[in-house]
């Protein structure tokens, strides 16, 4: 029995061959391009490092940051951020504290204007003090959800809101 292999080879390049045309390379540059676009400008993945979010988000965890969620509105009590910090150094935290407010822990307890915030997200206790601070004009104040780390441990503070890049997406 003889195969014929030019009946074999006309087989197997008409299967692939009307794929590559030129249709596809124009379907395949527009793809690659909108996946440029949304990964530079409107997703940003996030590798997380650090025990400073656990137990909402745990370390050596992936995510992405949604940078069009602050386009329209303010940010709120309560969002999950990133943060841009240096250049290369980028912190996922909560915001507790809105331009003009009053922050304040005592007894492990966070305190806005003089008042305990519930925060039912925070699992682990803590036995923070600190001195009420004045969040700027323009600012946010931020800080982990584990509050058990030592509050020298934690990148806490005001943050200017230039500085959000956007919500943690999922």
């Amino acid at each position: 029995m003889s195969v014929d292999f030019e009946k074999v080879w006309q087989i197997i390049r008409n299967f692939f061959m009307p794929r590559l045309n030129r249709w596809f390379f124009i379907r395949l540059g527009i793809t690659i391009v909108l996946a440029v676009v949304i990964f530079k400008f409107l997703l940003v993945p996030c590798v997380i490092s650090g025990a400073s979010m656990e137990p909402t988000v745990h370390s050596s965890g992936f995510t992405f940051c949604w940078r069009g969620s602050y386009w329209f509105k303010p940010p709120k009590r309560g969002d999950v951020v990133i943060i841009k910090y240096d250049n290369n150094i980028y912190f996922l935290k909560r915001i507790v504290g809105l331009p003009g407010e009053s922050v304040s822990f005592r007894d492990g307890k966070l305190y806005i204007n003089g008042k305990v915030l519930d925060e039912p997200y925070v699992k682990f206790a803590s036995d923070w003090n600190m001195v009420p601070a004045k969040v700027g004009e323009n600012e946010f104040y931020v800080v982990g959800d584990n509050r058990s780390m030592h509050i020298a441990q934690h990148q806490k503070g005001s943050v200017r809101a230039a500085r959000i890049l956007g919500q943690m997406a999922f």
